[in-house]
Parts: C-alpha cells; structure tokens; sequence
C-alpha cells in the first residue's frame, strides 16, 4: 500500500486552545509556557516541527534556563535550523527588552542601604555578559539612585574606566556619591591588583571633589564582591 508523507502540523492547524497566540488572547499570557511565548516571536518552525517544538530544542540546548538563554547571541541561535537572521535577532532583542524592565523597576524604588541593594541593581547588567564593562550609580544625599551611567566595555580579561570620566559624569548629575562596579565574566570573585588600584585612585579623587565612593563592587551572575564590607575603602 502506498503511503503519504504528511507534513507536520503548523500553528495555524492546531486545535484552537493550542495555538500559542489563541491561547494567549483566550486564556492569558501566564497559561503559556516558555517554549509557547518563544513560539509567538519566531512566528513558524520549519518544515520538520512545529514552533513550538523548535522552541522547546532551543530551551533544552540552555537547560531550560531562560537566563541562559540571554546569554546566546544572534549566531548561536542560527545554528538551529528553522532560526534565522530575522528570528534570532526578535528573540534576542525580547529577551533585552525583558532585561531593560527589570533594571528599570529596581532603579524606581531603589535606594542603596547594603552593599546587596547596588549589585541587585548592577546585576541585570552586568550578570550575564561574556566580556568585562564598567559600570556607576549616582546618588543623591538620601543616598538614592539619580542615575547610572556605563563607562566602559571591555574584553573578556578586563575593561579600562577613566577616573576622569568617571568624576565628570558623577559632578555632571550633581551626585554626591557614586558606587561603581564591573563584571568578571570568569566567575572570579578576587580583586585584581589593577581593581585594588583603580579603587584608592577614585577614593583619593572622590575626597578632592567631594564625591564619595561607597563602594566599588565586582560582579558574577551568582554573588559580587565589596570592597566596602571587605575594609578596602
């Protein structure tokens, strides 16, 4: 008996209550899984699977770890096939977006009491990038954010900030203090001799200008490093 070579089933010829964007206007957006949002950016699959599916190969590839998953860059989604430029590009630039807010709702409420409140705000950042920058939040008297500035984007072995820059920017916004931080895409929580430096120069210059440095934090995706609860202020 002859058979037929059916193609797979797209979203369009899916019962309705499994259609990711009937779902979605249905039922919610909190019904939907992170394969099925996924789904929604990239539009169509290919002619193997369904969307869905080849959002769920992309998740597995990262653990299921959406964090992880930011990490990727437009080359790395390519890879799998069904995903190309256009695609990749919408979801990396969602999961920048998402990024964005959450460092602008911690910015709104935020005012820096310890040491874990300014990596919170550094974290989003900083947390997930595979090469170093250098990154200031500018404080008021209360010692709340008026502003955070990036200034610089290094390598992955390490980023230059000008104490120059950096003071400018801070007098600038009219800051009366700054914390300033950078990311070791390494995991390596330990100062380098050129961090230790770059720390009592801005000290030094903060006293000078009447710009205090609270704190200079280094900064991995799961804990940070103060100078300030260390003594090395």
């Amino acid at each position: 008996m002859d058979t037929y070579n059916l193609p797979k089933m797209g979203i369009k010829s899916w019962a309705e209550e499994d259609r990711p964007r009937e779902k979605l206007l249905l039922k919610g957006k909190g019904v939907l899984s992170d394969a099925e949002l996924l789904a929604i950016l990239i539009g169509s699959g290919s002619r193997e699977v369904t969307a869905v599916d080849l959002c769920k190969q992309i998740l597995k590839h990262v653990d299921n770890n959406l964090n992880e998953l930011s990490k990727q860059t437009v080359s790395d989604l390519m890879q799998f096939k069904g995903i190309g430029e256009a695609k990749a590009i919408g979801i990396v630039a969602a999961l920048e977006l998402g990024r964005r807010r959450q460092a602008a709702t911690a910015k709104k409420r935020a005012q820096i009491k310890h040491s874990k409140d300014a990596y919170q705000l550094f974290l989003p950042a900083l947390g997930d990038l595979p090469h170093e920058e250098f990154w200031m939040l500018l404080l008021n008297r209360s010692n709340k954010v008026i502003g955070n500035e990036r200034i610089s984007i290094g390598g992955v072995a390490g980023t230059v900030a000008d104490v120059k820059i950096i003071f400018k920017r801070a007098i600038g916004q009219l800051a009366s203090s700054i914390i300033v931080a950078h990311n070791h895409p390494s995991g390596n929580l330990s100062p380098s001799q050129a961090d230790i430096q770059l720390t009592k120069k801005m000290v030094e210059a903060g006293k000078l200008l009447e710009v205090s440095v609270l704190d200079h934090l280094i900064i991995t995706e799961n804990a940070y490093y103060s100078f300030a609860d260390e003594g090395m202020l």
